[in-house]
């Protein structure tokens, strides 16, 4: 059988090289011109980038093969994730692999400019010794304020706290544990942390929000001889702003790694004994760079396995810890979506999601995304993944609500519940896993049912009275097929038969089954 493709533009590690080798064909294009690689994209399953190739709607329109996309690295300006989205090609990129190199290099530029390092090495080695113009100032005691608490900023705060600062964050998008946790005193607003700040470091992503969020009004309010380092996307701190409060000696020092602008050249900043500056090398580490290309190959090769992997930009983020707590309910959710259309033809009007339990505190966007790709997969000749599921969900009119209770109900520890909204067919299905963890329905329409959702399984209804459960089964065993499990559940004067059987139901067993006196309804259900 032919291997998958992929084409990598970029450099990465020989590590991640070696791993795509195993398992898919790969094509190493390191350099290749946008002209030819316009020509050749729709040869290709995967596409591996970094910060150079544009991966934007002109490439993916001809990516007709693509189905991921992976930047070996942290950012994602060069790739329209819209586009990707709308066609379920799924982008991944690798934030954690480079998340100790770049809290590193944000320690070294501060220690660094703190201490005239750089300045102080190239006078002694011009000829000079003199240790006057170099006093510097050490870390301890200082406030240190941190803008942005996720990977990264969560590591500066544990590695300064180790040298006795102490630490002030903001970040609305951040829960009060996470700054517990971290040892970080909660900021409400930029403002409050600029003005008790000593120093001052940025660890947000660029966009519309964060650029040029440190500027001119920012270091207004600072104190004077303020400190600052910018290890995350240049043009966070505003350049021009920088260089007017280092001018007047607002800003003591500061230490950059990143550039509004880059490659940098002669750039303003560079003028000024007191900047540190790198030329972008916060994820420039030999083991950075091995853990770089090791993640984006093993996320690539899931992706293309048809596998959930973490890091995915545009699906919910999920921790790889939080997603193997989920995985099995991911199962659940997309067993029971696919559960609608193999019963009903009647078009949706919405879809209610309720988790209840513990599930209900873990990111249940994810379980809503694979109940939807197992509904829409029944009926959709293109292709539905987790990426577009909710966007072609929309698309047929469905409108999608979510709830969650942090308790038990019905006396499981964890129950999924679905119901679904039509013209006169309305279901609901709830779902938990068994002891063993995996995905078993308890719920159907009303009925306690016990369906493991795995194979084929016949759905039947019928009068509640004796002579209509022996001949139905009879008839399964003269067609030779084997019942590996069977519930009967009860409602009124109803029965709901649950069948689990061996192999798949022809349309004469059908047609027989459905003759049989006192059943009202048969279906078939066929679980991946």
């Amino acid at each position: 059988m032919n291997k998958l493709r992929v084409i990598v533009t970029e450099r990465i590690a020989n590590e991640g090289l070696e791993l795509l080798k195993t398992e898919l064909d790969v094509d190493y294009r390191d350099g290749i011109s946008r002209a030819e690689l316009l020509d050749i994209i729709g040869e290709y399953d995967a596409l591996i980038v970094r910060s150079v190739t544009k991966v934007n709607e002109e490439l993916v329109s001809r990516g007709t093969r693509l189905k991921v996309v992976g930047r070996a690295g942290n950012g994602i300006d060069n790739i329209d994730v819209d586009a990707c989205t709308r066609r379920g090609i799924i982008v991944a990129n690798t934030p954690d692999s480079n998340t100790i190199s770049a809290a590193e290099q944000t320690i070294s530029l501060l220690l660094s400019s703190l201490r005239h390092t750089a300045e102080a090495n190239a006078f002694l080695k011009a000829g000079n010794w003199d240790r006057k113009p170099f006093r510097g100032m050490e870390l301890y005691g200082k406030t240190v304020g941190i803008v942005g608490l996720g990977r990264i900023g969560s590591m500066v705060a544990t590695r300064l706290k180790s040298f006795g600062c102490r630490i002030i964050a903001y970040d609305p998008y951040i829960a009060n544990e996470r700054f517990e946790r971290f040892g970080a005193e909660k900021k409400e607003t930029l403002e409050e942390l600029v003005r008790e700040a000593d120093i001052i470091t940025v660890h947000t992503p660029r966009n519309e929000e964060t650029m040029g969020m440190i500027g001119a009004k920012e270091f207004t309010l600072a104190k004077d001889g303020v400190r600052v380092v910018n290890c995350a996307r240049g043009g966070i701190i505003n350049e021009k702003a920088l260089v007017e409060a280092l001018e007047s000696g607002k800003v003591a020092s500061a230490g950059l790694d990143v550039f509004e602008e880059e490659p940098a050249y002669n750039n303003p900043l560079f003028k000024f004994k007191n900047v540190v500056v790198t030329p972008h090398l916060g994820a420039d580490t030999a083991e950075a760079q091995r853990r770089v290309g090791i993640n984006i190959a093993e996320q690539v090769i899931k992706g293309l396995q048809g596998e959930l992997v973490p890091n995915v930009v545009n699906l919910p983020t999920v921790l790889r810890e939080e997603l193997e707590v989920l995985r099995p309910y991911i199962d659940l959710a997309r067993a029971m979506g696919s559960i609608y259309y193999q019963m009903e033809k009647a078009p949706i009007d919405r879809v209610e999601l309720s988790f209840s339990g513990e599930i209900a505190n873990q990111e249940t966007g994810l379980l809503t995304i694979a109940f939807l790709t197992g509904l829409l997969s029944e009926v959709m000749s293109e292709r539905v993944n987790y990426v577009n599921a909710r966007i072609k969900a929309e698309e047929r009119g469905i409108k999608i609500y979510e709830k969650k209770e942090d308790r038990t109900l019905k006396g499981y520890a964890n129950l999924v519940t679905a119901r679904i909204f039509n013209r006169g067919h309305d279901m609901e299905i709830s779902g938990t896993l068994t002891g063993g963890g995996k995905p078993f329905i308890v719920e159907l329409n009303g009925f306690d049912t016990d369906l493991y959702p795995v194979g084929t399984v016949i759905v039947a209804e019928n009068e509640d009275r004796p002579g209509v459960i022996g001949p139905f089964t009879t008839t399964l065993g003269e067609a030779g097929i084997n019942i590996s499990m069977m519930r009967v559940a009860s409602k009124g004067k109803v029965n709901l038969m649950v069948v689990s059987v061996d192999s798949r139901v022809d349309e004469e067993t059908l047609t027989r089954l459905r003759s049989v006196s006192g059943v009202t309804n048969v279906r078939v259900l066929r679980f991946q």
